[in-house]
């Protein structure tokens, strides 16, 4: 039979699917040929589909001529609606795997939304009263399993297939540690499981662990807070915060998780914890198998205003050196070199930022603005950062990095509060008051850039009434997919930023869009459903937020 020299978009989809599944398989062991086979153009293997972070589909079949078709092609709801639905789902092989509020996970066919099975996580009870509640950002999938971090501080492992419990693991010391927990999915790096805990607010001393994937046996625990008396002097360590709490990233290619860290406890009372407090507030390439340190960039030494370096890192090769990108909440992006963690280039990304007068070429913060005792204070950006935790995308085709922006600041009075006076669920802050306010002589903002993520060079950008608080999706098609906190999804012409189409979710969007293929036809899959606790902070500089619905289902849409 003839191959058409004209193949529809749904024969050269599945042309492509065939084709690179076929590469993978080739020359490989068979274990390493099934990891590798689930990486193919329809499938979204990991959390940001790719180790590159980028969050880039592959797939061609929704364009920007068609995407005015889209249509539901089906919806499926968890059951809870608590917090709302934050993950980002995960497709393979025609299955997608997503978790909902309060560790419920679930299998659906990915053509038809029908149920395969579920998996209701027991939880300690006391889970309902701790800081960090109900959400959890996403799963992990490999090796036959379904892995997960779990609210009262668990590993859990899940038969793919069934859906069977296969081990679980005790990591964090949940109550001991101020309810330090897991709410967002480990990273899978060959047979080891990399978590990495909430606990920057909290009065604990942060770890990342690295777990064997197919027993649950702890392999590696690292210290996020480095045993040393300069960096914290006298017992500051022993709560000193520095959770983990998004996701890493695995780099086959140096067999390095790449993993940013939280803020050191207290957030704002510094002297509290003099020196620079490693390695809070930075990003570190840990060796995955040995949980050895590779390097560390410190983006934020002795932060004083909550400022994580937890989020995405997007890996761009650009003029023959292999780039590392990174936006700390502190509204600056740090580019480096993903080798050795030598800075490349630094630009601030808020418009906003009166922490600090700039950054050196050692990547240091200069001119800095601290908090003083009972003294309140505005500090730009806010805690909340320059943007969420909700990622970004880049298209290796337009050579953009899609991303949401915020611009608010903190209104806060620092001061003492001992360890001794904390309840279970109570924050470690440093502070008689925290609150979010617009900049010294402006205005709360938003917005959506499309950037070069080297030079930070703005192509388009589109304001919005409020932040929007989901990850965004690009494609191959020329396509942008981004949600707001009214639950609308827009789809962007890639190039310009043109809109091409929307529809109203019912509920705000914070979780992962994605897209995914199942016998030749391409899907968008959008998680709906408002929470967080950036909404609960900044619904007082926009109130449009106590008026969204809330609200959980996965609404998946094709061309039909």
């Amino acid at each position: 039979m003839r191959a058409s020299p004209n193949p529809s978009p749904a024969e050269r989809l599945v042309r492509v699917v065939r084709i690179v599944s076929a590469v993978a398989l080739l020359g490989s062991s068979s274990a390493a040929a099934a990891e590798q086979a689930a990486d193919v153009a329809g499938n979204w293997p990991q959390y940001h589909r790719a180790a590159n972070g980028w969050r880039y589909s592959p797939l061609d079949q929704i364009t920007t001529e068609n995407v005015k078709k889209l249509s539901v092609a089906w919806i499926h709801q968890p059951g809870d609606i608590t917090q709302g639905l934050q993950a980002t789902p995960i497709t393979i092989d025609g299955v997608l795997y997503y978790i909902g509020p309060n560790n419920r996970v679930f299998a659906v066919d990915a053509a038809t939304g029908r149920e395969i099975w579920k998996y209701v996580t027991k939880l300690d009870p006391k889970t309902t009263g701790i800081f960090f509640a109900a959400a959890n950002r996403g799963l992990a999938v490999g090796r036959d399993k379904v892995f997960f971090g779990t609210l009262d501080g668990r590993g859990i492992a899940l038969d793919r297939q069934t859906g069977k419990e296969l081990w679980a693991v005790q990591l964090t010391d949940f109550l001991g540690c101020q309810g330090c927990n897991f709410s967002s999915p480990p990273t899978l790096a060959g047979d080891v499981l990399v978590f990495g805990p909430t606990g920057g607010e909290l009065a604990n001393a942060g770890h990342i662990y690295g777990v064997n994937a197919d027993t649950g046996q702890r392999v590696w625990t690292f210290d996020v807070l480095k045993d040393d008396q300069k960096s914290w002097p006298g017992k500051s360590r022993v709560v000193g915060g520095g959770g983990a709490w998004m996701p890493g990233q695995f780099d086959p290619d140096t067999g390095s998780v790449y993993i940013g860290t939280s803020n050191p406890a207290p957030d704002f009372d510094g002297p509290k914890r003099d020196g620079d407090n490693l390695y809070t507030a930075s990003i570190l390439a840990i060796d995955a198998k040995t949980g050895k340190l590779n390097w560390a960039h410190q983006e934020v030494p002795h932060d004083v205003w909550d400022f994580d370096s937890t989020y995405e890192s997007l890996l761009i090769n650009k003029d023959g050196k292999d780039l590392l990108v990174h936006l700390n909440k502190g509204g600056y992006v740090s580019v480096m070199d993903k080798h050795t963690g030598d800075l490349f280039n630094t630009w601030a990304f808020a418009r906003n930022i009166n922490w600090t007068k700039g950054i050196d070429s050692k990547g240091l913060p200069v001119g800095r603005n601290e908090p003083k005792v009972n003294k309140e204070d505005v500090f730009c950006p806010s805690v909340l950062g320059a943007r969420s935790w909700n990622h970004g995308a880049y298209n290796p085709k337009t050579k953009l990095w899609y991303t949401n922006a915020v611009e608010i600041c903190t209104k806060v009075t620092m001061n003492t509060q001992e360890v001794e006076s904390l309840a279970l669920p109570q924050p470690f802050f440093g502070a008689s008051s925290v609150d979010v306010s617009g900049p010294p002589g402006g205005k709360a903002s938003a917005r959506f850039d499309a950037r070069d993520p080297i030079t930070g060079k703005i192509a388009w950008s589109i304001d919005y009434p409020a932040p929007a608080l989901g990850s965004v999706l690009t494609t191959a098609g020329g396509l942008v997919f981004n949600g707001d906190s009214n639950g609308v999804v827009h789809a962007y012409d890639a190039e310009n930023g043109s809109e091409l189409w929307s529809f109203n979710t019912g509920s705000g969007v914070r979780g992962g869009i994605t897209s995914y293929a199942v016998n030749g036809k391409q899907y968008i899959v959008v998680p709906s459903g408002f929470g967080s606790l950036f909404a609960g902070f900044a619904s007082a500089l926009f109130p449009d937020y106590k008026k969204v619905n809330g609200g959980a289902a996965l609404i998946t849409f094709a061309v039909n």
